[in-house]
């Protein structure tokens, strides 16, 4: 079964998350024919720019906790969309939870339609959004985050937009993302690539300075007793024990 559909359009690759019994869940297999397809873009002079973008109401609703990834896996995913010299865009129009919303900040541009909703909700199932601060800390407000991370709440593309995790909302994403695309579609190859590895610097710090710790961290959480707690009451749809 194929994760990830393609197609090619006046140099932009749309690579489509489609696994929608599992909303589109970072499983393994989804990461490993991600990067495998990310791979083959790089290589490709007729690929401007990459989209990423999904089947279904969820652009994804992070770890698949039946068949998770290792942290090692989405670590290299993130890094990969963040070292690729070829711009990858998000378009988002359903929700997004979790380790999808790391995958939405890896990417240089981003664009939501009104109706998405977001939510890092590590926190409801005894763990924290550790791997995912890689690609998140660095672009996005931190006040904002901190509410976001502590708390779990569903928010809007509003403040999506507000907060710097996405880079534009609007009721059709197709639109927000035209002018987008002709400018990418005019601009030259190579000083593109450069550009992109101005403006990722930072985020590669990050990552060269934080990744083992973070891979670490998300390791220990998941082994823990809570963790397991919050994921066995997420799968039976009810409120694990600390639910006040």
């Amino acid at each position: 079964m194929t994760l990830i559909a393609r197609t090619h359009a006046r140099g932009i690759e749309t690579l489509t998350l489609d696994s929608p019994h599992n909303r589109n869940a970072l499983s393994a297999a989804l990461l490993s024919e991600l990067a495998s397809a990310l791979a083959d873009c790089a290589k490709e002079d007729a690929v401007r720019a990459i989209v990423l973008t999904h089947t279904g109401t969820t652009f994804s609703a992070g770890a698949d906790l039946k068949d998770p990834p290792h942290p090692d896996a989405l670590v290299g995913l993130l890094r990969q969309i963040v070292e690729l010299d070829k711009p990858v865009l998000a378009r988002v129009t359903g929700h997004v939870r979790a380790g999808g919303l790391g995958l939405l900040a890896a990417c240089d541009i981003s664009a939501a339609a009104t109706e998405s909703t977001f939510a890092f909700t590590e926190v409801r199932i005894g763990v924290a959004p550790a791997v995912i601060s890689l690609t998140l800390l660095p672009r996005t407000d931190p006040r904002a985050l901190a509410r976001h991370y502590l708390t779990g709440e569903r928010f809007d593309a509003a403040e999506a937009a507000r907060i710097g995790l996405v880079t534009a909302a609007g009721d059709d994403v197709d639109a927000v993302l035209e002018p987008i695309l002709d400018g990418l579609r005019r601009a030259a190859p190579e000083a593109l690539a450069e550009t992109k590895r101005l403006l990722t610097a930072r985020v590669l710090e990050t990552f060269d300075r934080d990744a083992a710790d973070l891979t670490a961290l998300s390791a220990r959480l998941f082994a823990a007793p809570h963790a397991r707690e919050g994921m066995t009451a997420f799968l039976e749809r009810r409120d694990p024990s600390w639910v006040l």
